[in-house]
């Protein structure tokens, strides 16, 4: 069966965070508040549909976005550009299907028109190696520590350079062409911010 990805709807927040806080130790729960925050304040927010109903969903960030995560503010603090991937969650009934890698390529495919590199960080603790083997898989590599205050938990902070982003600005400085696929998924004051710098 096919996946689709594209933009969450507000009506699907308590999808989300049932997903999301169902999804183990891998990720960090949230409430309804914090879920509404990053619903209001993301770049991107898209969800995975199969057979009709909601298969996981990703978040992510630009660098010049207002984000209060402190693995956020670690890449910020090493790194001048690039697109934070808050967290993917995939439905544990779904796993291994492919979804995780659409919600991957679908981000990368936002990403590489408007950043050089891609970031995010998986935790280390037991049961979190098929994370680390899926992201070195497409293309992730290590580029530090860091242990999150109010969690001691240690994540590895991951990288991973877009080689597209080089020739698109090449190509089209400050200007990508005015076709939909290239339009932001989301219609956010940031987030038309970020493709007019990018675009």
């Amino acid at each position: 069966m096919s996946i689709a990805i594209r933009d969450v709807l507000e009506h699907e927040l308590d999808s989300v965070l049932a997903l999301n806080n169902a999804a183990g130790p891998a990720i960090l729960p949230l409430d309804a508040a914090k879920l509404r925050q990053l619903f209001e304040s993301a770049e991107y927010f898209r969800v995975a549909e199969r057979d009709g109903t909601l298969a996981g969903f990703l978040i992510g960030f630009g660098a010049a976005t207002n984000h209060d995560s402190s693995n956020f503010a670690w890449f910020g603090q090493r790194y001048p550009d690039f697109f934070y991937i808050d967290r993917v969650v995939v439905a544990s009934r779904r796993r291994g299907g492919g979804v995780g890698r659409a919600l991957y390529a679908d981000a990368q495919s936002y990403a590489e028109l408007r950043y050089p590199q891609m970031a995010c960080e998986v935790f280390l603790q037991t049961g979190t190696d098929h994370a680390l083997l899926f992201h070195g898989s497409f293309g992730f590599r290590e580029v530090g520590q860091h242990v999150m205050p109010g969690h001691e938990l240690r994540a590895a902070m991951l990288m991973k350079p877009l080689c597209s982003f080089a020739w698109v600005r090449e190509t089209y400085g400050d200007a990508l062409p005015d076709a939909p696929w290239l339009a932001p998924p989301r219609t956010l004051p940031h987030a038309q911010l970020a493709a007019g710098k990018r675009a």
